[in-house]
């Protein structure tokens, strides 16, 4: 390896850097490769996020909104984004996984967008293994002190369906499940402890 390809490589990564942005945790830190609680903005409708059942059962797991604005949830972390840059960029596309020891449901806890669910017309953000279609979503800066999740298939570089945000649908039963919607759930980011995350399961 030369020193041009070292510098190539390092222009590449201040222009991804600067073009992108670090996405910002609650204390303005940059975020990296921990764990994050994801957070509502607007407080007084709930708390963070975590893992639920679906109709009445136990599993599988969709990504629902705790009832109680002090719980916290259970964090996340993000991975697989293309950019050469440590922290976690701003509109691109990515995995999130709900950090958590293990489930019940002994599946994947991967963010990914579940079938249409016709009797309630949306589709649901749900847990399960990662997919290069289903599993891609974004963070993007909203206002000056929030951020909104945009789910991004692969196909919509293509021609095909285009990002949309996700938001929150309450069903029948009264929980707050995450769902690709016209009004995003406006969130904030904070850094886990590591002494917290074995301890959580579901």
């Amino acid at each position: 390896m030369n020193h041009t390809f070292y510098f190539v490589l390092a222009l590449t990564a201040v222009l991804a850097a600067n073009a992108y942005g670090a996405v910002l945790d609650i204390d303005g830190d940059s975020m990296f490769d921990g764990s994050y609680y994801v957070l509502p903005v607007i407080r007084g409708q709930g708390g963070g996020l975590s893992l639920g059942g679906r109709g009445g059962q136990p599993c599988p797991l969709d990504i629902v909104q705790e009832s109680s604005e002090v719980d916290d949830g259970i964090p996340v972390k993000f991975s697989n984004w293309s950019l050469k840059v440590a922290f976690v960029p701003e509109s691109a596309r990515l995995n999130i996984e709900t950090d958590v020891a293990a489930t019940i449901c002994i599946q994947s806890t991967y963010w990914r967008v579940g079938e249409f669910d016709d009797e309630r017309k949306q589709y649901f953000v749900v847990a399960g293994p990662q997919d290069s279609f289903k599993s891609f979503f974004t963070i993007e800066k909203s206002g000056d002190d929030a951020y909104k999740f945009r789910f991004c298939p692969r196909t919509c570089e293509s021609g095909g369906p285009k990002c949309s945000d996700v938001g929150i649908f309450v069903d029948e039963t009264g929980v707050r499940r995450l769902a690709l919607s016209d009004e995003p759930f406006l969130v904030m980011f904070k850094k886990a402890n590591v002494t917290e995350i074995p301890s959580k399961t579901m």
